[in-house]
C-alpha cells in the first residue's frame, strides 16, 4: 500500500529578537551632554577673555607736566578773578600741558605724597569719607585735549588690582552745570558699548548726589574745548 505522507510538523515560528533598548536611547543624551560641555567651555573662555581685557592696563598717554606750566595757570586764574572783580568779562585758556600740570599739583591721589588730613573741613569741601574713597581708588589722572574733545585716562584700584579707564567726549556748560557728551570709552582693553556708556554718563549727570558737584562757579558763562585748549568764559 502506498504510504501516506504525513505533513511536516511545523514548530513555533521563531520570533525576531527585539532591538536593544539602548540603541536609540543612548544617542540623545550623549548629544545633549556634548552640547552642554561645548556651551559651558565657550562661556568659560569668553569670561576669561573679558577678564583679561579688563585687567589689561592701557598705556598712559604721553602728557607733559612742569611746575612752570602750573604756575602759569595760577597766574591766569588770578588775572581772570581780577577782571571779574572789576566787572569786566574775561576768557581763560589752558593748553594740555598747563591743564595736566595744574591737575598734578592740586589733585590729591593715592600716588601723591599729600595727605588728605591736611585740609580743614568746611561746607564747600569734600567730606573725609569722600576724600578717603577717592584716594584709595584713583591712582593717576591724565588728560589729552584733541581738537574739540577731551580724552581722560584714569588709573583706579579695585581689590588691590590697578585698572584703567579711558573716556573721550565733549565738555560744555548747560544752565550753569558741567555737561559731558561721551564719544567713546573703554575699561582696560575692553571697549564700552556706546549705549551703555551714554546711559552711565546720563545717570551720573542726573544723579541728585552729583548734581551739585557738577555746578560751575557763578561767574563762568561757558566752558568748552577749542583747538586743543580749555576755554572758559567769565562774566
Amino acid at each position: 500500500m502506498p504510504s501516506i505522507a504525513h505533513p511536516p510538523v511545523q514548530g513555533p515560528t521563531p520570533q525576531k529578537a527585539p532591538y536593544a533598548a539602548t540603541t536609540n536611547t543612548s544617542s540623545p543624551p550623549s548629544t545633549l551632554v556634548l552640547i552642554f560641555r561645548i556651551v559651558r567651555w565657550t562661556v568659560y573662555a569668553c569670561a576669561l577673555i573679558v577678564l583679561i581685557l579688563l585687567l589689561h592696563k592701557s598705556t598712559p598717554p604721553p602728557v607733559v607736566t612742569t611746575p612752570e606750566a602750573a604756575a602759569r595757570v595760577e597766574q591766569k586764574f588770578a588775572d581772570v578773578q581780577q577782571a571779574v572783580a572789576q566787572g569786566q568779562p574775561a576768557t581763560l585758556r589752558m593748553d594740555e600741558t598747563e591743564l595736566n600740570s595744574y591737575l598734578a599739583s592740586h589733585l590729591e591721589l593715592s600716588g601723591n605724597d599729600a595727605a588728605s588730613g591736611a585740609a580743614s573741613p568746611g561746607a564747600d569741601q569734600p567730606t573725609a569719607d569722600t576724600v578717603e574713597q577717592m584716594q584709595s581708588n584713583v591712582r593717576d589722572v591724565k588728560v589729552q585735549l584733541v581738537e574739540d574733545r577731551v580724552r581722560a585716562y584714569v588709573v583706579f584700584n579695585v581689590h588691590g588690582k590697578d585698572m584703567t579707564l579711558q573716556l573721550e567726549g565733549r565738555l560744555g556748560a548747560d544752565n550753569g552745570f558741567l555737561k559731558f557728551e561721551p564719544v567713546s570709552g573703554q575699561i582696560g582693553a575692553l571697549p564700552i558699548p556706546q549705549a551703555t556708556l551714554e546711559a552711565a554718563v546720563r545717570k551720573l549727570m542726573d544723579s541728585p548726589e552729583n548734581r551739585e558737584k557738577l555746578k560751575l562757579p557763578n561767574d563762568i558763562s561757558d566752558l568748552k574745548i577749542e583747538n586743543g585748549e580749555v576755554v572758559a568764559q567769565y562774566q
